[in-house]
């Protein structure tokens, strides 16, 4: 099979040099066993499989063996390919239990539903000779909106009224295109700070990886508000805040003793959310915002509106 693959590579890209050459795949089901060098074939195209994507979190490369990264030969293009894979798992949202798992079929129909709109990364789904449906995403030259933030080198104060303002009129787009998703009846499912990139040259700011769907019949949208939420509370702080980080970050242990159960998040339970507590200088009404994400909260947002009437109304008071 080997000498298909080569052969194969040299007709349609004739300049790669690989060194070696593996197999041929039709059938996707057994995705551990495709790897460098194999060639993926779907509707009479061929993708040549470089590696296997991760994601970075903590520090920990984390692989995602479904997920590879391949050239397309006919066009010589990168592209992602997203192979099926199911997971199932159950989250906690204060006393509640949300069974949440990995769709690929949502992801499909999210691709076709946001053709175009350049806010969501963009791709097609086709089917496997053994009717897996592979996602085969173009990739984004760009950076996660959390690695910029971080990488910004100003202490917190000039990052709150110099920078954070110009961030959140990107940010209050992209919420405006996760309404677009509930509108149309469909979530992103995994909104969290490593799946919103800044593109390179155009600067804008796009969201990626719509597999994971949830069951959660008090609000069908409840955890992308959260989600949106808890990336808000990421981009005011500059970081996120514990009370194990907090005196290597320079506050005073007065600060970590100041805290109480509700300045905490209902969803990440070591997380600070009242960020007045921190800063000072947060104004009143954009803490508010981001208490509803914490343990004091009573009332929740119900719809992506509700959070951005609060976001707008705080932005066009400027942060005086």
């Amino acid at each position: 099979m080997a000498k298909e693959v080569e052969n194969l590579v040299k007709q349609l890209r004739p300049s790669l040099s690989l060194g070696e050459y593996g197999r041929l795949f039709t059938d996707t089901s057994e995705y551990m066993e495709i790897s460098h060098g194999d060639v993926i074939q779907i509707d009479r195209q061929h993708y040549l499989v470089l590696r296997d994507e991760s994601e970075r979190s903590f520090g920990i490369e984390d692989p995602k063996y479904w997920v590879k990264r391949c050239i397309h030969l006919e066009s010589g293009e990168r592209k992602i390919l997203k192979l099926v894979f199911h997971e199932k798992f159950m989250l906690k949202l204060g006393t509640l239990a949300i069974p949440c798992y990995r769709s690929p079929e949502k992801e499909a129909r999210i691709l076709d539903l946001i053709r175009g709109d350049m806010r969501f990364m963009q791709g097609f789904s086709r089917f496997d000779q053994k009717g897996n449906i592979v996602r085969i995403i173009d990739i984004i030259s760009g950076k996660r909106l959390d690695q910029h933030v971080f990488e910004i080198e100003v202490p917190h104060k000039k990052y709150f009224f110099d920078y954070l303002p110009a961030i959140l009129e990107k940010f209050v787009d992209s919420c405006t295109a996760i309404k677009l998703l509930h509108d149309n009846g469909e979530i992103h499912g995994d909104i969290r700070r490593d799946h919103l990139w800044i593109e390179h040259g155009t600067g804008r700011y796009r969201w990626i990886d719509f597999d994971y769907t949830y069951e959660f019949a008090e609000n069908p949208f409840g955890l992308d508000i959260f989600g949106l939420g808890s990336l808000l509370i990421y981009l005011v702080g500059k970081n996120i805040y514990t009370p194990n980080n907090l005196q290597g970050y320079g506050f005073p242990v007065e600060k970590v003793e100041a805290l109480e159960h509700n300045d905490f998040s209902l969803l990440y339970k070591n997380r600070i959310v009242n960020l007045r507590k921190l800063f000072p200088y947060i104004p009143e009404d954009l803490n508010f915002i981001l208490m509803h994400f914490s343990n004091a909260a009573e009332v929740f947002y119900e719809t992506v509106d509700e959070f951005l009437a609060d976001l707008t109304s705080c932005m066009s008071k400027g942060f005086t």
